[in-house]
């Protein structure tokens, strides 16, 4: 019973804080990888060079700044045509759909996310993800019908006062 107390309450706290379970990064990583690229633009196999750009896009749009998470998306983007295996293309879809996540494009992130489960319908990334996404939808479903219905009431308080000043 304690148990579903506590799931309870930290869905309340997910809910009002907006939590989710996908990791953030640091600048510091990014910048590790960003060094990465850099040095495998040296003369490296093209498939290390390929791997050290997947991380820093990893890494980008898992970053808290919405720029970084920016450059990552068009990244992603500019690869994808290039993936020529489905985990490949699964990979860079998951990755765009977290970007498109951090950056608040919600209908895009389900999009993607969907495409990453016709590749593999059984992914627990892509699975929890989507859920994530479901949840800041009706979230924000919840905090616009909120706000509209303040409105609406704030309103109608508003004419109701008009008509009892006008009355006396």
């Amino acid at each position: 019973m304690e148990a579903k107390i506590g799931e309870f309450f930290d869905s309340v706290g997910n809910f009002f804080t907006g939590g989710d379970q996908i990791p953030w990064c640091d600048s510091d990583i990014i910048a590790g990888c960003e060094r990465e690229v850099a040095e495998a633009e040296k003369g490296s196999s093209d498939e290390l060079k390929s791997e050290c750009i997947m991380r820093l896009s990893w890494a980008l749009v898992h970053s808290r700044r919405a720029q970084d998470v920016q450059r990552g998306i068009a990244m992603l983007e500019a690869s994808l045509a290039g993936s020529s295996s489905p985990l490949q293309v699964r990979e860079r879809l998951y990755l765009l759909a977290i970007g498109y996540f951090r950056s608040g494009d919600y209908s895009r992130s389900r999009e993607l996310v969907d495409r990453c489960l016709e590749i593999a319908p059984d992914w627990r990334q892509a699975l929890t993800l989507k859920k994530a996404i479901e949840d800041k939808i009706t979230k924000d479903g919840v905090i616009g019908i909120g706000i509209a219905a303040t409105a609406v009431g704030l309103l109608a308080g508003g004419i109701a006062a008009a008509l009892s000043a006008r009355k006396k």
